[in-house]
């Protein structure tokens, strides 16, 4: 039996495709191995979205309840704070009164200091007068 140049192709073509079918098989299987676990993955990702959606929404929820406790305690220090407020008003109103209260006390006893001079002086220059009077009449 003698094997022709063409026979010897055919058998090396023949052996290429067939190392080429393993090859392409040993990807593919690769390839579904890596898709099926790509699948997995994308579905635990999807339970955890999930799940964390749900967290998301419990926790707004919550959020939304703390809001509407805090706005309804802040709405009842409101009056509190403007009491206050008011409270701090008259207080400096209280104040001015006394600072004004307090020179018209300090005036009146300068002005009665002067008053109080101006009588004692009155009264020494009556007695030098009446002393000049019984000097003269003596």
């Amino acid at each position: 039996m003698t094997i022709t140049f063409g026979q010897i192709a055919g058998l090396i073509a023949a052996l290429a495709f067939l190392i080429l079918v393993v090859f392409i098989c040993t990807v593919l299987k690769h390839l579904v191995t890596t898709v099926k676990e790509m699948n997995n993955g994308i579905q635990i990702l999807t339970k955890d979205a999930n799940s964390i959606a749900g967290n998301v929404d419990e926790l707004l929820v919550k959020t939304n309840v703390l809001m509407e406790d805090v706005n309804h305690k802040v709405s009842e220090l409101d009056p509190l704070f403007k009491t206050a407020a008011e409270l701090s008003e008259s207080v400096s109103d209280l104040n001015v009164a006394s600072r004004s209260m307090a020179d018209k006390v300090v005036r009146s006893t300068e002005s009665a200091a002067k008053t109080s001079a101006a009588l004692r002086v009155g009264k020494m220059a009556l007695g030098f007068y009446q002393r000049h009077k019984q000097k003269q009449s003596k």
